[in-house]
């Protein structure tokens, strides 16, 4: 459940009309596949993909145990117009997750592309500032539309990673190669800085669970 849910504040009448995402180019690919959130399963059992999703039930049971902070998962909305009337973008929520890097793990074992990151405060007004800083500010604000608690973490832009024979031919973040799971950490990593999926998670899981001091 989200806790200290809150209304975004509307523009002050007569000032400047906010930037919205849209506006400035930014396309929202968690649209289509974020409510693919259902990871689809294999048609034919394959021993591979069950230790997949054995190994990221252990991650998660793990996670979970050790009482690790997660973080919102959602979808940047986009409402339709009414009677012509545009109205505002939201953030809709679509449960919790842990942010493992590259990757997002949810309590049952789905994973997704990590995307992008908002923090829930307030947008404030526009400030005619850089088009990024104005975009971050129109998630912001449609974190507090979607009532996202305040200070709260919100993972958008994600997209699901199906744990089946596809992972074979991927080019995201989780891959097989061979009989072996393997992670890109990073967009810019190949495949031969890629690291073992079980290595991975063992290192992340420890970061979440016993984070450094100060973290």
């Amino acid at each position: 459940m989200i806790d200290g849910a809150r209304r975004g504040r509307p523009a002050a009448s007569g000032g400047p009309s906010p930037i919205q995402p849209h506006v400035l180019g930014l396309h929202s690919p968690e649209r289509s596949s974020a409510r693919a959130s259902i990871q689809r399963v294999d048609d034919e059992p394959d021993d591979s993909i069950a230790r997949v999703r054995a190994t990221l039930a252990a991650a998660a049971a793990r996670l979970r145990a050790g009482g690790a902070r997660d973080e919102a998962l959602g979808e940047y909305v986009e409402p339709r117009r009414i009677l012509g009337i545009r109205r505002d973008p939201t953030m809709r929520s679509l449960g919790r997750v842990w942010r493992l890097g590259a990757i997002l793990l949810s309590d049952d074992g789905s994973i997704w592309a990590t995307g992008s990151i908002t923090r829930v405060t307030e947008p404030g007004r526009p400030q005619h500032q850089s088009t990024s800083a104005e975009i971050r500010r129109a998630y912001r604000a449609a974190a507090l539309r979607g009532h996202f608690g305040a200070g709260d973490t919100v993972n958008h832009g994600a997209v699901p990673i199906p744990l089946d024979g596809s992972l074979r031919s991927s080019d995201g973040p989780v891959f097989l190669r061979g009989e072996t799971a393997f992670v890109r950490w990073s967009t810019t990593a190949g495949d031969a800085d890629a690291v073992l999926l079980e290595d991975y998670l063992a290192d992340r899981v420890d970061l979440l669970v016993q984070p450094p001091a100060g973290a």
